[in-house]
């Protein structure tokens, strides 16, 4: 695993690209961000399988949320 910058993907793209064949690429994007880049075919069918797309996540958050603020009202009205 190597971990550059995003200027540093951007210069050198081609390097980055050809790594990614091997190995896990971590790109820092400033302090708070950081993707990974991977080639496609290093992705397992038991990865894809588990993958879950971001429409997945945000309903699952939401649905967390809503239980959570229910039982606080359940919790006040008892």
């Amino acid at each position: 695993m190597v971990v550059i910058s995003s200027a540093e993907l951007r210069n050198n793209m081609k390097k980055y690209l050809d790594l990614a064949r091997t190995e896990r690429v971590i790109i820092q994007r400033g302090r708070d961000e950081s993707f990974v880049l991977v080639a496609q075919n290093n992705a397992s069918d038991a990865d894809l399988a588990r993958a879950i797309t971001v429409d997945d996540v945000i309903e699952r958050v939401r649905e967390g949320l809503t239980q959570m603020f229910e039982k606080k009202e359940a919790e006040r009205s008892a």
